[in-house]
């Protein structure tokens, strides 16, 4: 037996119902308006759509010429505990769009997912003010642009990878030295932390507290002809002012 296949039509039914219970005079397919809901002075209009596209936002804007209560609705997705969904809830919400599921069963059920309403921009950046900063941070961790916007299966030049390069470049050309002295040439706080975990084995250890640039880690630099000359002439300042 084949599984009936939905329509936008069998979304129309349970929210009209719905708004009827509420009190509103209900319409469906006016002036192209998929339903229509009116008591008193408020107007809702609702757009049916088996799923959520681009042509389906696009059309609940243009709606929102004729009323602030615009609401999308479509069937309930089987995964609503994941970033995607999260991240769709974010973006009709940030369009002051509502959003309806209705779960299409012998007897479908309707969820109001987001009502219409003005986004408080603030309020949600307030909410992201530590990513914020980790990016700023990572930002200026940079010394250089050394990545291609919109790569895919590319190796990312990170602010960390930046600086395990700029270690590994001292005790390449200055010999085994500790943390502290490292940090002395400008290495960074995260230095200690760097040659412990050794993420990339690119240093080895020579004695307690003092650490040298491993074989792998002088081959690993080939790679980084850039940043090698520019850490190796930060170096080289750095000698000509001592």
């Amino acid at each position: 037996m084949t599984e009936k296949k939905s329509k936008e039509a069998d979304l129309y039914h349970p929210i009209q119902k719905h708004f009827t219970k509420l009190g509103y005079k209900v319409n469906g397919e006016v002036k192209d308006c998929d339903l229509t809901a009116v008591k008193g002075e408020e107007l809702v209009i609702v757009e049916l759509k088996l799923s959520l596209t681009i042509d389906l936002l696009i059309q609940a804007a243009k709606r929102q010429r004729l009323t602030e209560h615009v609401y999308i609705a479509i069937p309930k997705p089987k995964r609503t505990r994941s970033r995607r969904w999260n991240d769709i809830c974010h973006l009709v919400k940030r369009l002051e769009v509502g959003l309806i599921t209705v779960t299409l069963t012998t007897r479908p059920m309707v969820e109001f997912v987001a009502h219409p309403k003005p986004f408080d921009r603030n309020k949600v950046m307030s909410y992201s003010k530590r990513k914020r900063i980790a990016l700023i941070k990572e930002i200026e961790g940079r010394s250089a642009d050394y990545n291609i916007g919109g790569s895919n299966k590319m190796k990312i030049m990170t602010a960390y990878k930046e600086s395990c390069i700029q270690i590994a470049c001292c005790l390449d050309k200055l010999g085994p030295m500790s943390p502290k002295a490292l940090k002395l040439i400008g290495t960074g706080d995260k230095t200690p932390s760097i040659l412990q975990k050794n993420y990339y084995k690119w240093f080895d250890r020579v004695q307690r507290g003092v650490y040298c640039i491993s074989e792998k880690g002088k081959k690993d630099l080939e790679d980084y002809p850039e940043l090698t000359q520019y850490y190796e002439g930060k170096i080289n300042e750095g000698q000509g002012r001592d």
